[in-house]
């Protein structure tokens, strides 16, 4: 795992983002474990979610904790037919991290950000592990991954 959050601390110092790696001892695997282990609320977590499209392209949509992505959404917004989730292998493989750590940015991907999201000044989202977060604000959250912010939440 430590591999994974070096390579995440890396990146950040590389292209100057502005974020703070938090690495822990028990698991943030789950939104709440992460809360739990951050000492914040589930609401100031964000998920990426990690989708395929039909011609094998990574999509992560990017919602807050309690939120569910709607891959009709995605579809929708992208003008494509409804992506699915990729499996733990395709996470690994196209992010470079494995599930449960997968950053909101660092890889090539086209980045979806639910308008939710943006309406936390700070949220908390995968730090390269299943041990660790990243805390970032999330205007420096745009910036980071460029993403493109409509809503794809159920």
């Amino acid at each position: 795992m430590k591999q994974y959050e070096e390579k995440l601390k890396n990146y950040i110092k590389a292209n100057n983002i502005e974020a703070e790696q938090l690495i822990f001892n028990k698991s943030c695997h789950s939104v709440r474990e992460a809360a739990e282990a951050a000492g914040v609320s589930p609401e100031d977590l964000v998920k990426n979610i990690c989708l395929i499209d039909s011609h094998d392209n990574l999509i992560v949509a990017i919602v807050k904790g309690e939120d569910r992505v709607s891959t009709s959404r995605v579809g929708k917004a992208l003008q494509i037919e409804k992506p699915r989730i990729a499996s733990e292998n395709e996470i690994l493989e196209k992010t470079g991290y494995p599930s449960g750590g997968v950053p909101s940015f660092g890889y090539k991907a086209v980045f979806l950000i639910d308008p939710r999201v943006l309406e936390k000044e700070i949220v908390y989202s995968g730090g390269g592990s299943s041990y660790s977060l990243i805390r970032i604000a999330t205007g420096e959250l745009l910036k980071a991954n460029n993403g493109q912010v409509i809503r794809i939440r159920k």
